[in-house]
């Protein structure tokens, strides 16, 4: 390119050029001068990027070396704590002694009570009468059998046996409606073990304490058909006579009597039932 240009300028200054041939060169000075105005500029530009590139670079690397920092920080740290925790898990931890303590006492406070309970139990056992010697419930037949449900619990898996219990001390205490609820919550998660009859039959007491004969009846049914290898049937089918009874139908009464003294010749309600038909009349 500068070998055309001092050639066109040789020739003009030679005089070989005419005057069209000077304005085509001025033209052609002028495009390359802008041309070469163009390049410097890319150039400019050029070098400005491979500025900010480098720039980047320098703060990427920095930017690199401070994470690469820190991962090595927590690693250690990490590494650090781990080591220490499994420390701990070789000494016996204070606080769970303490909760250990704790939990000892609570045991033996529950031990303490399970006993006088127990005590409470038997001490209600030697007072007892017979169940349901009348016809009006007697404070004997509120309570129920203090021995039965001592023998009742005996062999018994621990949560089966504590709800029975639960429901049972709750009948005891005279809260027929809470006794009630909780003797039904037993028959749903166990309807067919060794205490379900005795749940079902206690339910049918705590409606004819209540007066609901017609109820109780029904109640006293479900332990008779449900469980019939039970022995709460002689008691159950004794105390429907009593609750026909209340209600006056003097003829179901006699007919389960009856039935109780036949069938069950050797239960402690064929005596009681002997007794109470000689009384109706």
């Amino acid at each position: 390119m500068k070998g055309c240009v001092l050639f066109l300028i040789g020739l003009l200054f030679f005089g070989c050029a005419s005057t069209k041939d000077v304005q085509i060169l001025d033209r052609e000075t002028d495009r390359l001068r802008a041309e070469i105005n163009i390049l410097q500029k890319e150039n400019k530009s050029n070098k400005d990027q491979i500025s900010e590139l480098k720039a980047e670079n320098q703060r990427l690397k920095a930017d690199f070396s401070l994470q690469l920092e820190n991962l090595r920080s927590e690693t250690t740290a990490l590494s650090t704590s781990i080591e220490e925790y499994k420390e701990l898990l070789k000494k016996p931890s204070k606080e769970v002694e303490r909760i250990k303590e704790e939990m000892d006492g609570r045991l033996k406070i529950l031990e303490e009570r399970r006993k006088k309970q127990e005590e409470k139990i038997k001490e209600i056992e030697n007072r007892q009468e017979s169940t349901g010697s009348t016809s009006k419930p007697t404070e004997s037949e509120k309570l129920g059998s203090a021995k039965e449900i001592s023998a009742e619990l005996k062999g018994v898996s621990t949560g089966m046996g504590d709800l029975y219990k639960d429901a049972y001390e709750a009948y005891h205490k005279g809260d027929l409606e809470g006794a009630r609820r909780k003797f039904e919550t037993f028959l749903k998660q166990y309807p067919n073990t060794e205490l379900s009859d005795n749940a079902q039959f206690w339910i049918g007491e705590i409606y004819y304490l209540k007066k609901d004969y017609e109820r109780a009846i029904l109640e006293y049914e479900k332990a008779i058909v449900k469980y019939p290898e039970g022995d709460k049937i002689p008691a159950a089918l004794f105390k429907q006579a009593l609750a026909f009874l209340e209600l006056g139908d003097r003829t179901n009464a006699k007919n389960l009597l009856k039935r109780v003294i036949e069938k069950y010749p050797q239960s402690d309600q064929a005596e009681t039932a002997k007794k109470k038909l000689e009384t109706i009349k």
